[in-house]
């Protein structure tokens, strides 16, 4: 692959459009600012990042998430441009120079296709159609269709938000550039290859539209020989890259963020000491190091644990930073060539990875298995659970009344009353996924008679 290729701003939608520009924004910019004011990208300020959604103590929601991710995003692109541009000079287009604003538009969508009530609503999606009322379906349905419902992944649905022509809506969802797209494709294959994990990038419906971007661009096809999938389409059963070099750039800003984010937040909530979260952020450092931080906290007065916490965030973060980047300079080549393994955080120095996979360990252990956390899942697996079993069998017997009263409270962007079976079960997985918790709790509320509408 090479980065003259890999940078395009060639819109999906617009492939043959010239467009009358009225202001200065670069087309990249355009994209960051199209989703900065989208419907969907708001409604992120109500849906779970780890923990329950904030009472009287604020702790980090989809949207303040992203948001973070966005700008570590920035920062990492815009140092490996530098590096970049001192390694090969002029031969760069000038187009690449502009990485820094690509990956912060990535790392703003990359949990736009999340479900409410976080992963346990993604497994309550998959377990409907595995373990639930909706393993019928199997007989009805085709397998590749199958394999993308069962495995529903959030990345894979933000793909499709943002490249899918739901009704009413333009051809090419969002119209983003070709690069931006490809940016936030972390499992660049089909759900018929994800393995065990079950990962994957796009749905067969937006299989086609991933691979004319990765033509376009020059990425990597991975050719696979598997007989289990050999009944599938052709065009998507085998269908894998290699990753867009700078989803790797995203991943590592998200990688960052969470986890070090998530253990400002338990602190917050007392979840951890201040003992427990300094010394697992000092971790970071060398004895020096630690040495001179906690000078400039004595020195500058910081007394307040909480603003402790978050002056060692800002530097584990920035140290972070600088060690991704390095990584990512140093297996460039690797990279451009589809045979990096792994995140740029798996190939840090030993002190600072070591550290990262402690605090992993911590969370593991300590926050994701807390009892507000855990109540959260189990409340939201519940609610998804039941808001997919009602609208399934509404789509199923859409003569019934009841069936009626469900499927009108949908809006028209979804084409829930098409002749396609598969169409109409994809229409609810769009309608649900895309609630907020709120949102999602108030339905199933009302449609279960737990609740009535006050006028």
């Amino acid at each position: 692959m090479n980065w003259n290729q890999l940078i395009s701003n060639c819109r999906l939608g617009q492939e043959h459009r010239r467009l009358e520009r009225h202001d200065d924004r670069t087309e990249f910019k355009r994209d960051y600012d199209r989703l900065i004011f989208s419907a969907p990208f708001r409604r992120l300020q109500n849906k779970t990042q780890v923990f329950p959604l904030p009472g009287s103590v604020f702790v980090h929601n989809r949207l303040t998430h992203s948001l973070e991710v966005a700008s570590v995003g920035m920062s990492l692109g815009n140092d490996v441009y530098q590096h970049l541009h001192e390694r090969y000079g002029s031969e760069l287009s000038p187009l690449v120079a502009e990485i820094g604003q690509i990956v912060a538009t990535a790392c703003l969508a990359h949990d736009m296709g999340n479900p409410p009530f976080g992963h346990s609503g993604e497994k309550a999606i998959q377990t409907f159609f595995t373990e639930g009322k909706g393993a019928y379906l199997q007989q009805k349905v085709s397998p590749i269709f199958w394999d993308d419902i069962t495995h529903f992944e959030g990345n894979a649905n933000a793909f499709r938000l943002l490249t899918h022509q739901f009704c009413g809506r333009r051809p090419g969802g969002f119209v983003m550039t070709y690069s931006t797209l490809a940016s936030i494709v972390k499992y660049p294959f089909s759900s018929s290859v994800a393995g065990k994990k079950g990962k994957f990038g796009f749905f067969d419906s937006e299989a086609p539209i991933y691979q004319r971007i990765a033509e376009e661009l020059g990425i990597l096809r991975i050719e696979e020989d598997n007989p289990l999938t050999s009944h599938l389409s052709p065009l998507t059963s085998h269908l894998r890259f290699a990753r867009h070099p700078l989803v790797y750039l995203v991943e590592a800003a998200d990688d960052i963020c969470y986890e070090i984010m998530d253990l400002e937040d338990a602190h917050k909530l007392k979840i951890l000491s201040y003992e427990e979260t300094s010394q697992l952020m000092l971790s970071f450092f060398d004895e020096e190091t630690q040495k001179h931080i906690m000078k400039r906290i004595v020195d500058e007065e910081i007394t307040d644990n909480n603003e402790r916490v978050q002056y060692l965030r800002a530097c584990v973060i920035g140290r972070l930073e600088n060690e991704c980047v390095n990584t990512f300079i140093e297996n460039e080549q690797l990279i451009l060539e589809g045979r990096f393994e792994g995140s740029l955080v798996d190939h840090i120095s030993p002190l600072q990875r070591d550290a990262y996979k402690q605090c992993t360990k911590i969370s593991k252990a300590r926050i994701y298995r807390s009892r507000p956390v855990l109540d959260v899942e189990l409340s939201g697996y519940r609610i998804m659970a039941t808001l997919m079993e009602l609208m399934i069998e509404a789509i199923e017997h859409p003569e019934r009344y009841y069936s009626q009263q469900l499927i009108g409270r949908v809006s028209s962007q979804y084409d829930i009353n098409s002749d396609d079976l598969e169409t109409r079960v994809m229409a609810v997985i769009d309608y649900i996924s895309g609630m907020t918790d709120v949102y999602a709790l108030d339905v199933y509320q009302k449609i279960c008679g737990i609740s009535l509408p006050i006028v």
